[in-house]
């Protein structure tokens, strides 16, 4: 055995035992890195984002310069020439329609022209492949036509490009998770993909306005919109996921956490679907990483009542050390270090930081260091070497 691959079952070994509410050698050092990657490794934003190798290259960099245990093979998730090859109208591309040093965008239409209607969601509800394809795709895509318009060579093409970007980049991940492990030691942070029904509906359907004022006027039809979507989310979801059920299944939520929803609303509307396929997974054996976008504390009785470590629970805005005493002997938890104390603090303040989450939340095993978010181009690169060191050094069990 090589010694690279010596160091990668070293890292894998710590990284599971952490997310399994264990003990490791050390804390495992999992940092999310984005557009951070492309300013670590000299490129712009535009430059990651239209061009997944050089996304690819600037991950492997920061991964072997920074030594760290896991990451997202690339966390600028979006490749715009796959977007663009469909002519998707909800993306502002760097470059093109932003500054190359922007990150991309996510374009929610006004209220009155949402991507779905406020009378559509019987037909959602009874097919929703069907809808998706037939009424969705046609409305957000520049090029495709809807069933019953004229054919046109663009729509074919739309199509034709589309297939082959996507697959072109889904294969080239798998070989950049390789290249990750032979080359640098590096595992792969997360495998497969979920997303909640009320957030597919929120943020891609109705609009966050259209979706606010249908709980309200049709709320039964909100949640039969959520039950009808659930099976195809769990489909997705185990369908990405890690095969040897190490590594966990990445949930970005978006729109259930205070002030978007009151936690009356969380209740009613976001949980029970979401609640049901995390359940389903677990039953499978995977693990989901629960990136809990924003102020998610007041939710946290919900989240109490999923299944002891079937999720690794990432905490964003809200306070870790309540989710630490409220939750922390169910799941592993990761993150906390504050974006904006990586990006306007100074390396000291980094270190004291982190060591208070250590000695409180890292105490008996169970949490894996990271930033609380995202980390883009504001973060400061001597900020993250200061947590990734001190964090190696101190967090040793």
């Amino acid at each position: 055995m090589s010694d690279m691959e010596q160091l990668y079952n070293q890292r894998l070994r710590r990284y599971v035992m952490a997310m399994r509410k264990q003990k490791p050698d050390r804390v495992p050092i999992r940092p999310f890195v984005a557009e951070f990657t492309a300013k670590y490794a000299g490129y712009t934003i535009q430059e990651v984002t239209q061009d997944y190798q050089k996304a690819f290259d600037a991950a492997l960099r920061c991964a072997a310069d920074f030594d760290w245990d896991a990451i997202v093979p690339n966390m600028v998730y979006v490749w715009t020439g796959l977007t663009q090859a469909i002519g998707l109208k909800y993306y502002a591309v760097p470059g093109c329609d932003l500054p190359p040093d922007t990150p991309f965008q996510y374009l929610e239409p006004p209220e009155q022209n949402a991507w779905m209607r406020d009378d559509e969601y019987d037909a959602l509800i009874a097919d929703p492949t069907g809808y998706l394809f037939n009424v969705w795709l046609p409305r957000v895509s520049a090029d495709v036509r809807a069933p019953g318009q004229p054919n046109t060579y663009r729509n074919n093409l739309s199509f034709l490009k589309g297939g082959m970007a996507m697959l072109k980049y889904f294969y080239a991940l798998g070989a950049q998770v390789a290249r990750l492990r032979k080359e640098t030691g590096t595992v792969s942070a997360i495998s497969g993909i979920l997303k909640a029904p009320f957030d597919i509906i929120a943020d891609k359907l109705r609009g966050y306005k259209g979706l606010c004022m249908d709980m309200f006027r049709q709320p039964k039809k909100v949640q039969a919109a959520c039950e009808a979507l659930a099976p195809h989310l769990l489909h997705v979801a185990l369908s990405g996921a890690d095969p040897d059920k190490n590594v966990p299944i990445g949930l970005w939520m978006h729109r259930g956490c205070v002030p978007f929803l009151s936690p009356d609303q969380f209740e009613r509307f976001y949980w029970p679907t979401l609640k049901w396929i995390i359940e389903q997974i677990w039953a499978a054996g995977h693990q989901v990483l629960f990136y809990a976008e924003g102020e998610w504390n007041p939710n946290l009785k919900y989240i109490a009542q999923l299944p002891d470590l079937s999720i690794v629970y990432h905490v964003d805005r809200g306070d870790i050390f309540e989710v630490h005493r409220t939750v922390g002997h169910k799941f592993c938890i990761s993150g906390g270090i504050p974006n904006d104390l990586l990006a306007f603090g100074k390396p000291d303040d980094v270190r004291q930081y982190c060591k208070k989450v250590i000695d409180v939340v890292a105490r008996d095993g169970g949490y894996i260091i990271d930033a609380s978010a995202i980390m883009q181009d504001d973060t400061q690169v001597e900020n993250v070497r200061a947590m990734t060191d001190f964090t190696r050094q101190y967090g040793v069990y």
